[in-house]
């Protein structure tokens, strides 16, 4: 379960106070699948990087199973971001020098004990499990995506933060990921939060809400 009380965060860009997260509370049941749809500037982006430990919070609490990550220290922050979390980004920043299942295992490098053949099934379950020796630059743009998504989720993590995931892609592939959201929450009860510009997107999601001016609301 995921619980925030009173989460702020601000930034001062030239000189100016800019409120990206307004005082948000909100709980997140284990395997929900929830989405937050919003302009960009909105604070959809910050919003994740204060759920995942990668942005301090002004104010307020997030609790993962009923502790407060922010009073980790940076070492038991880290292990929680590599262990629990998986990270799946618009744009797919992998390692040119590696071939996809490399790329797929690369978070292993610290820590776990997942093998080679995890990273095949995920990349099977992708659609490119034909595909495991390639290189980023042999691989289309929607293809590398599919990569950085099974990356997500070789540690078979707790709760996934997708941010603008499908953002990149055409039609056909973007169909393509949402089914494989859909799955691994249904068939793994994995917790899925995923911000994304789209209406059409969000609404794939049973839970829905909108930020607008860093303040969450629900989407009906």
């Amino acid at each position: 379960m995921i619980e925030l009380k009173g989460l702020s965060k601000s930034y001062t860009v030239s000189g100016n106070t800019v409120k990206a997260v307004q005082n948000v509370d909100l709980t997140i049941e284990q395997g929900h699948f929830v989405s937050i749809v919003g302009h960009s500037g909105s604070g959809k982006s910050t919003f994740l990087s204060l759920i995942g430990g990668i942005a301090r919070p002004d104010t307020g609490t997030v609790k993962v199973d009923g502790m407060n990550i922010w009073e980790y220290d940076d070492t038991r922050l880290s292990r929680l971001r590599n262990e629990k979390y998986g990270f799946v980004y618009q744009f797919a920043s992998l390692i040119p020098t590696l071939t996809a299942k490399e790329n797929v295992l690369l978070p292993t490098v610290f820590g776990g004990n997942t093998d080679a053949a995890d990273a095949e099934n995920l990349l099977r379950l992708v659609g490119l499990g034909d595909k495991t020796g390639r290189y980023p630059s042999e691989l289309s743009g929607g293809e590398q995506q599919r990569v950085a998504i099974a990356r997500a989720f070789i540690h078979n993590p707790h709760i996934v933060l997708a941010d603008e995931p499908t953002g990149d892609l055409d039609e056909e592939t973007e169909a393509d990921i949402m089914a494989f959201f859909e799955k691994i929450n249904r068939e793994k009860n994995v917790t899925m939060i995923m911000v994304t510009h789209s209406s059409d997107i969000a609404l794939r999601a049973p839970y829905r809400l909108r930020m607008k001016h860093g303040v969450l609301e629900k989407l009906t």
